[in-house]
């Protein structure tokens, strides 16, 4: 259980008295404030975002939130850190809620372990595939044809961080089930497989990469997906927001406007490509007001639940 929630209340120095007329008035300003700003009040301590490094429409969201919850009068703060750690952090109350969990493939196993510790406030984003992804003008189109041409990619497959669920998925399926195990499997981080799918397209070289759909790299570079005749990679998954056992219970408003969160990949998109592309992740806040002035209704839409 985390720590109990305090409320704010006046301290009176003129007495019993006094502190009882405070009380009466504290009771009546309440009814006239908003949900939000009463539930703001109640605020023990800031509800913490916890965020998988790396994952840029993670990122994306969890500062959009920031701002939706600050916005509202909540204390919040952001932690970046490994999904296994996002995860533990969660199940153990440490971190307040996490935007970003994949289901039912990518963090599957991080649910079978600490899933009874959790709370699903549910998806905000359908149709979410785990990819492999080439150079548009590569030689080959599927998966099933790359350990044959493992030679034109310099026999390297370009992965993500050790601890997402791509890498196991990509180790564990991929790899054994087309034959891809004399290639390279570059464990690295997000922003290095970034910086190498870069690379490789100013220089005009074939290049196979771990990836994922929503991802603003397939504006920013010419590339497709590997098809996946034996559907190595599994179904599509979705996005859900995931918190702490107790979150609704100290939250229940916050909670509710979650459950009610939607967003389309166009809009996604769009909000990735100023933060990572236009602002090169350098004011993730400033990005969000940006993308907000370009769409004015959308947090009374979530705060309203219209």
């Amino acid at each position: 259980m985390r720590n109990a929630r305090r409320t704010t209340t006046a301290l009176a120095s003129a007495g019993v008295l006094a502190l009882a007329l405070t009380a009466c008035a504290s009771d009546s300003d309440t009814t006239e404030e908003s949900s939000g700003d009463a539930g703001a009040a109640e605020q023990s301590e800031p509800i913490t975002i916890g965020v998988h490094s790396g994952w840029e429409e993670g990122i994306a969201v969890s500062h959009l939130w920031k701002h939706i919850l600050e916005g509202e009068g909540y204390e919040v703060e952001m932690e970046t850190a490994d999904a296994g750690i996002v995860f533990t952090g969660l199940s153990e109350g440490d971190f307040d809620v996490n935007f970003d969990t994949w289901l039912p493939q990518t963090h599957a196993s991080y649910l079978e372990q600490y899933g009874d510790s959790l709370e699903d406030l549910g998806a905000w984003l359908d149709d979410a595939p785990l990819t492999i992804a080439v150079n548009e003008d590569s030689p080959i189109t599927s998966l099933d044809e790359l350990a044959e041409y493992a030679d034109e990619f310099d026999n390297r497959i370009v992965g993500i961080e050790s601890g997402a669920g791509l890498t196991a998925i990509t180790q564990d399926e991929v790899i054994p089930t087309y034959g891809l195990e004399d290639m390279e499997f570059l464990v690295s981080s997000t922003p290095a497989m970034l910086t190498e799918l870069q690379a490789a397209t100013d220089a005009g070289e074939n290049i196979v990469v771990t990836l994922w759909r929503p991802h603003w790299a397939y504006d920013a570079f010419p590339i497709r997906d590997l098809e996946d005749p034996e559907n190595a990679l599994g179904d599509a998954d979705s996005i859900h927001t995931y918190a702490h056992q107790d979150f609704s219970g100290e939250y229940p408003e916050v909670a509710e406007w979650i459950s009610g969160f939607r967003m389309d990949a166009d809009q996604l998109h769009a909000l990735e490509n100023i933060m990572f592309n236009e602002m090169d992740g350098e004011d993730n806040d400033a990005a969000v007001e940006q993308w907000l002035e370009e769409n004015p209704d959308y947090v009374d839409s979530i705060v309203s639940g219209s």
